[in-house]
């Protein structure tokens, strides 16, 4: 489990400086996601569309306020064709990202871990909770792609990895734009709400499938 935590931690790490990056030098905001979209819809839904899709499937090189842009696609294409941008978005996201680890994958495992008994090892832990850990990616940011990408790396197979990934993805998508479409500017509500309430029930699952099967060591020894 150490090795699977570390490849894990090494993939999240890149990710998530590349959302520090954007944060603090202002170059992506919320803001300019919305002028964006808004000038898109000025010209043709089809601009609003292909935006959604771009920003999204990019959160593969770089963190973008994804659960945001789901709504905002709601809001300005109505929950089908929003929910739809969005579904493909994040689908190109994954499955790009699990082709590129697929080949680069192992070059990279054996660069960390020189070691192929533990490099077995990490590959077995891996697919006894890829199941889990797949269906439960959208739990947090950065989650997806670090999962895309062990997946890749570690040969899960495309039509295992693809139905699981979809079941997590285009409920998602479509949840998210619904609430988009049903608020305005006056009346964001049913955008706050569903927001929260889909990360709080997926962190939860995601807590409790932490706490399940790596529950912290006993520090209390019985006595002799």
């Amino acid at each position: 489990m150490k090795q699977l935590l570390t490849i894990a931690l090494i993939l999240a790490t890149a990710f998530a400086s590349t959302f520090i990056v954007i944060k603090t030098t202002g170059i992506l905001t919320i803001e300019d996601i919305k002028n964006w979209l808004t000038i898109a819809s000025e010209i043709n839904p089809i601009y609003v569309a292909l935006t959604v899709i771009i920003l999204l499937f990019a959160d593969l090189f770089i963190a973008v306020p994804t659960l945001t842009i789901c709504i905002l696609s709601g809001y300005f294409l109505g929950w089908s064709t929003g929910g739809l941008a969005s579904t493909v978005g994040m689908m190109l996201a994954g499955v790009v990202g699990y082709w590129i680890c697929w080949m680069i994958g192992p070059k990279l495992l054996i660069r960390i871990y020189k070691d192929p008994i533990k490099l077995a090892e990490m590959q077995n832990i891996f697919s006894e909770h890829s199941t889990s850990v797949i269906l439960m990616c959208r739990a947090m940011p950065i989650l997806p792609e670090v999962v895309s990408c062990m997946a890749g790396a570690n040969k899960m197979p495309f039509a295992r990895f693809i139905a699981y990934y979809s079941i997590s993805t285009i409920p998602y998508a479509f949840i998210a734009a619904y609430a988009g479409s049903k608020s305005s500017l006056t009346n964001p509500t049913p955008a706050i709400f569903t927001a929260i309430g889909i990360s709080l029930v997926l962190w939860l699952s995601w807590f409790f499938f932490l706490r399940r099967h790596y529950p912290k060591p006993n520090l209390i020894q019985p006595k002799q």
